[in-house]
């Protein structure tokens, strides 16, 4: 990775998690918390060459297995926006499987949308999950 311009500062443990959408198989989720100079763009691009020498594909059905995938969630610059990439991750805050992770290895860190700290947002959803509110 430092080869590549990036220095892993820490990598949480992994945990299996149930598949979103048609996909049958469970996946193994972690994080890693990385620094780099690289800007958001060229990060993405760098992940994806990685995805592509483990074998994943990127086309076809958007929610089929694959060998891996690697995710740009946070960004100490904040927010980042355009055609190819949206960070935080859009969907990040109602997954346990990336929030579980990520809490262990940043978990102090705030998400720039909600201003909360990554702790926080693991704790909601998890309540949210554990506790659903009932219909009227």
């Amino acid at each position: 990775m430092a080869s590549r311009g990036l220095a892993v500062v820490a990598v949480s443990p992994v945990i299996r998690s149930r598949p979103i959408g048609p996909s049958q198989r469970e996946y193994a989720n972690g994080a890693a918390l990385v620094e780099t100079r690289i800007d958001p763009p060229a990060l993405l691009d760098l992940l994806q060459s990685i995805e592509a020498q483990f074998g994943r594909e990127r086309q076809g059905q958007r929610w089929r297995s694959r060998t891996l995938d690697l995710d740009i969630v946070l960004w100490s610059g904040g927010c980042w926006s355009d055609a190819q990439l949206t960070v935080p991750h859009r969907e990040f805050r109602k997954r346990g499987f990336v929030l579980g992770p990520a809490a262990r290895v940043a978990r102090d860190w705030h998400d720039p949308i909600t201003g909360l700290k990554i702790v926080h947002l693991e704790y909601r959803l998890k309540r949210r999950l554990d506790h659903p509110r009932r219909a009227p």
